[in-house]
């Protein structure tokens, strides 16, 4: 896989050298030349070819062959920069996957497919969720969204009243739009199946539209 990612600072290094060791064919941009010059001279991260452009210009872009891209991560530290790199990655090079990393949580809802952008992290709103995620019990928490917030990852920890509870996944009625992905059971992972019966403190990690939510709610909760 060919990924480019914009911002060669330490967000996007550490994760230029993770790809590259798993294989892919990474290439870094940054629009700061002595970074790059420092950063080839050493040979860091290994495997991975840095390119001195401003991933905002679309001509400097391309430099990094980015119509060939299967994935581009907007990680610079700055959101407005982010919010360019995706729509240019997507409505220039035409690329299938934009990933953008959101530093100012209260940017977060403008990073949506009318930017280009795919999926969306923001640090400070997945470290809540995992802060939740740790001490809550009978509540949805959200984990990530994708395609514009289309879809989105929920855990739940239920408690011992939940109606879920003692029911297989097959007859629990979660709809159509909604399935179950894995649960958590004494710190090891089940894949779920048809039969397989739900207990209280069992984290549920649950894929759903926005639309069911509500409905997930009832049928995981109460």
């Amino acid at each position: 896989m060919r990924v480019v990612i914009a911002g060669g600072g330490n967000v996007g290094t550490f994760i230029a050298e993770d790809l590259a060791k798993a294989g892919h064919d990474v290439v870094l941009v940054e629009v700061d030349g002595d970074r790059v010059a420092e950063a080839e001279s050493r040979g860091e991260p290994a495997g991975v070819k840095w390119v001195n452009a401003d991933a905002c210009e679309v001509s400097e872009f391309a430099q990094a062959g980015v119509d060939k891209a299967d994935v581009v991560a907007a990680v610079t530290g700055d959101d407005e920069d982010n919010l360019v790199i995706s729509l240019l990655a997507k409505q220039e090079f035409a690329v299938p996957r934009v990933v953008a990393r959101v530093n100012n949580p209260k940017n977060d809802w403008m990073f949506n497919e009318m930017w280009g952008v795919d999926v969306s992290v923001s640090t400070p709103h997945l470290l809540t969720a995992l802060v939740e995620e740790a001490v809550s019990v009978g509540s949805l928490v959200r984990l990530l969204s994708f395609e514009g917030g289309r879809a989105r990852l929920y855990e739940a920890t239920l408690p011992a009243d939940a109606p879920c509870v003692g029911k297989d996944l097959a007859e629990m009625g979660l709809p159509r739009d909604a399935t179950v992905v894995a649960i958590i059971r004494d710190s090891h992972v089940i894949v779920p199946r048809g039969d397989s019966v739900l207990r209280a403190e069992d984290e549920v990690v649950v894929l759903t539209t926005p639309e069911s939510e509500d409905d997930v709610v009832k049928t995981l909760i109460g």
